[in-house]
């Protein structure tokens, strides 16, 4: 005989209970699935499980040359393509001791800030649906679809963008391009102050986001949290300022690098809008200078057969999202050794660990969603 206790009334209320928020789509960003455990309406530990997209991207560098390689790199992060394949070509770049022509790097520098831009735009849109403003979404996608238009038009791609080579990009500028990017820019210059008014405006997205998810500065250094959510914590850090690659060393007076102390909801998404305006100011400045250069070549003519010498070396770049990293290891053959990706949303998403526990189960979605992350940038 079995003698079976059943708790009720008080005695049920004191019983954690584990939800699984996932392994569908959350909130857009890929498939993610946080595991919680509730006391009542209250976070007490959270998990993030990852590893759903996983495509074994490293172990796959290895059996790829270095021009097939920047295919497999543009891909995790999907909305920041042209800056995953940037990192990737420095990295062999720098192992070949390969200089680019000027106009490659500030056509470089020109595509990967309109590139953060269009990241930052899908986030300016998702974030307020998230919270239940339909709205914003509606005006990030008109603004994405402008300069996408552009960049489809120089590179034939809309989301891989398939543009940089080993010694530069892959061809030069259509006839026109760079009035035409001109007037795309401009054009989405003057309608941002749209996300100023419509959702920083609003005062039910700063009641939902002032105070909630509050990141301190010392979980950013212990977690390896970069990007506009680092910076939302005080943390005053950008490669693109601090040590200088491509062209960003000469933009030292247009740069700004946003920073905010709170380090909550509200903070993450004003750095994300103000580096959104930055970003538009760094995109005019190159293509003035683009007008004052003189024609001439965009890439290196490069051999039949690309080998790096024997080496590793480590290059890294201000991603939209934040850090990236790639540690290259070369035994001198026409494949890497070793590729090691430091991807941004990788860190990120373990400061949940931190952030979540205390909280309310309605705060939990205002706080994934501010993290801004991309599941194949932690998948890999």
């Amino acid at each position: 005989m079995t003698e079976t206790t059943v708790g009720i009334g008080g005695a049920a209320e004191s019983t954690d209970m584990v939800l699984n928020i996932g392994p569908q789509h959350p909130s857009t960003h890929g498939v993610l699935r946080l595991r919680l455990v509730l006391d009542g309406e209250r976070v007490r530990s959270a998990e993030p499980v990852i590893g759903y997209m996983h495509r074994g991207a490293e172990k796959l560098f290895e059996a790829r040359d270095y021009r097939q390689i920047v295919m497999l790199a543009n891909r995790h992060d999907w909305l920041s393509a042209f800056s995953n394949e940037l990192g990737v070509v420095m990295a062999v770049e720098r192992m070949l001791g390969m200089e680019v022509p000027e106009r490659a790097v500030w056509l470089r520098t020109l595509l990967a800030e309109l590139n953060r831009v269009l990241n930052h735009l899908m986030f300016l849109g998702s974030y307020p649906l998230e919270l239940g403003g339909i709205t914003p979404v509606f005006h990030a996608f008109r603004e994405r679809e402008v300069l996408q238009r552009v960049l489809e038009e120089v590179s034939g791609g809309r989301i891989h963008y398939m543009f940089n080579r080993v010694g530069g990009l892959k061809e030069d500028l259509p006839a026109g391009w760079l009035d035409r990017a001109r007037s795309a820019v401009a054009e989405v210059r003057s309608r941002m102050d749209v996300h100023d008014r419509l959702v920083l405006g609003n005062e039910i997205f700063r009641g939902r986001t002032r105070g909630v998810g509050v990141l301190s500065p010392e979980t950013v250094h212990a977690y390896g949290v970069s990007g506009p959510i680092a910076r939302a914590s005080g943390v005053d850090f950008d490669l693109r300022r601090d040590e200088p690659y491509l062209a960003y060393g000469e933009l030292g007076d247009v740069l700004e690098v946003v920073t905010r102390e709170e380090g909550d909801c509200l903070a993450r998404f004003e750095c994300l809008l103000a580096q959104t305006h930055n970003s538009l100011a760094l995109a005019t400045a190159c293509l003035d200078r683009l007008a004052d250069l003189p024609p001439g070549p965009v890439n290196q003519r490069l051999p039949k057969v690309l080998k790096a010498p024997e080496g590793a070396t480590y290059t890294w770049t201000e991603n939209p999202l934040g850090l990236n990293g790639y540690y290259l290891v070369s035994k001198g053959e026409k494949t890497p050794y070793r590729l090691k990706l430091r991807s941004a949303s990788f860190n990120n998403i373990q400061a949940l660990t931190e952030l979540l526990p205390g909280t309310l189960v309605a705060d939990m979605v205002a706080i994934l969603g501010s993290m801004f992350f991309v599941v194949g940038d932690i998948d890999k």
